[in-house]
């Protein structure tokens, strides 16, 4: 019996299973949305609406559960959120087996990068730091969205923090797991979560024929896949590399890729790493063991499986979750994530600024050209990383060609001469400067150097009293 407890504790810890619902909830609930209306703008109806869940939720389970046992590493995917938002509005007056043969197509490039290598060539290029900033701009909007809660709905989201602080002082283990507890019950109290249209039922896919278009491929699959490495693959890489995981990058674009390409024509629109979620699953929550949170992300693909089955049963659930619960649970769920990448972000003096405009520009949340600002972001940053090592560069080549001028000191800055010099030192008062000068003429007398030799003892240097 014991054997079997122990075998129990080790494949579904508390924390990590808790890690992965919350992953999941968050994942689902912030753009499920989207999916509907992008389902709709291509003509969907209920039943492709719910082929389209079971799609996406069983592709998420077989990558995360897949990539997370065969590298044990919580590799999170998710679906493409500002794929989503695009297809929302591209796929109108475009038929369902046109969206099929665009999604087929963005798979495919996806597919392609992986196998080529071009994209972990890229990404091993970008300093520890930006990636870092990226990450901890990400999740801004998460983290100050816990306390933005609280204007409208105090009554959730404050006691959620209060009981996250207090279980982070005695079971640090399972803080997001009570909070999350916690917001549950107020929001039962408050009468926030109405089920009343709520209908069970399972998922029954729909396989529509892809029809190559290619005025589609260019204007949604084209597009499609650039926003997806930009607005996903790359921060989903900058979460597992902040994290300390270093898994290799083109086997997981190969079969996110392979197994979007199989899926696509049921309406998996796009499957790529997580970045939010896939933080919640990397964090010290998920569980103590950095080694053993890999067991979160395979709950999380349990929980996907799941919605892919109860297709939009456990879809409408989620999005019938309210916003408070779901905006304070990413916040306390992702506060030591953000932590930690901040403090990696700005750890190197070199890269700071770098590093500060990389956090900034993707905080803004700007999109330009349909790409989000995970993109510019770190675009923004590595250009301010070059231009100010460029000029840092040619100051040390002119400071090291040049003689050192000689220029008059004031008292109260450091000498090299001084014996006193040197990091973090001051100069001595005169009383002792004049104690070490007349001590330095009497070696001087004592000791007189040879001729053709250099002085043993460094010329005074004389300086204005203070």
């Amino acid at each position: 019996m014991s054997s079997f407890t122990g075998r129990l504790r080790a494949a579904a810890p508390p924390s990590a299973v808790a890690a992965g619902l919350i992953a999941v909830t968050v994942g689902v609930t912030s753009s499920a949305a989207l999916v509907f209306t992008a389902a709709k703008a291509a003509g969907a109806g209920p039943r492709e609406i719910g082929s389209w869940m079971f799609a996406l939720g069983v592709g998420l389970a077989v990558t995360c559960v897949g990539l997370s046992l065969r590298y044990r590493t919580p590799v999170v995917t998710a679906w493409s959120t500002p794929g989503a938002a695009l297809l929302a509005t591209a796929l109108t007056g475009v038929t369902m087996g046109q969206a099929v043969g665009a999604f087929v197509f963005s798979a495919l490039l996806v597919l392609v990068t992986g196998v080529t290598g071009w994209f972990a060539r890229v990404m091993d290029r970008i300093p520890v730091s930006l990636t870092a900033a990226l990450l901890a701009g990400v999740l801004l909007r998460f983290g100050t969205g816990l306390f933005s809660t609280m204007h409208g709905n105090f009554a959730v989201a404050f006691p959620m923090f209060v009981c996250y602080l207090l279980a982070r002082r005695f079971a640090a283990r399972y803080a997001v797991l009570v909070a999350l507890a916690a917001g549950v019950l107020a929001t039962v109290v408050t009468g926030g979560w109405r089920l009343d249209g709520l209908r069970v039922s399972l998922a029954s896919p729909a396989f529509v024929a892809p029809d190559f278009d290619w005025k589609v491929l260019v204007s949604v699959g084209v597009p499609l896949f650039v926003v997806t490495m930009a607005s996903q693959n790359l921060p989903g890489v900058a979460v597992l590399r902040n994290s300390g995981y270093d898994v290799p990058v083109s086997p997981l674009m190969t079969w996110t890729g392979a197994v979007n390409v199989l899926l696509a024509p049921l309406g998996a629109f796009g499957l790529n790493l997580a970045a939010i979620t896939a933080a919640i699953c990397t964090g010290e929550e998920a569980h103590p063991d950095r080694d053993r949170r890999y067991v979160a992300a395979v709950w999380a693909g349990i929980f996907y499986l799941c919605v892919g089955v109860f297709g939009a049963t456990v879809a409408s659930l989620l999005t019938a979750m309210p916003q408070a619960l779901v905006l304070a649970t990413a916040g306390v769920g992702l506060l030591a994530t953000i932590e930690n990448a901040l403090g990696t972000a700005l750890s190197d003096r070199s890269s700071r600024e770098a590093a500060v405009v990389t956090f900034l520009a993707t905080a803004s949340g700007v999109t330009l050209l349909g790409i989000g600002s995970a993109f510019w972001g770190l675009l923004a940053g590595a250009l301010t990383g070059v231009v100010a090592n460029a000029g840092r560069g040619r100051g040390r080549a002119l400071a090291a060609a040049a003689p050192a001028p000689a220029r008059e000191r004031s008292a109260e800055e450091p000498s090299d001469e001084s014996p006193w010099a040197g990091a973090g030192s001051v100069v001595a008062p005169p009383a002792v400067r004049e104690s070490a000068a007349a001590a330095s003429a009497d070696t001087a007398s004592v000791v007189a150097p040879a001729a053709d030799a250099p002085s043993a003892v460094a010329p005074a240097v004389e300086r204005p009293s203070p």
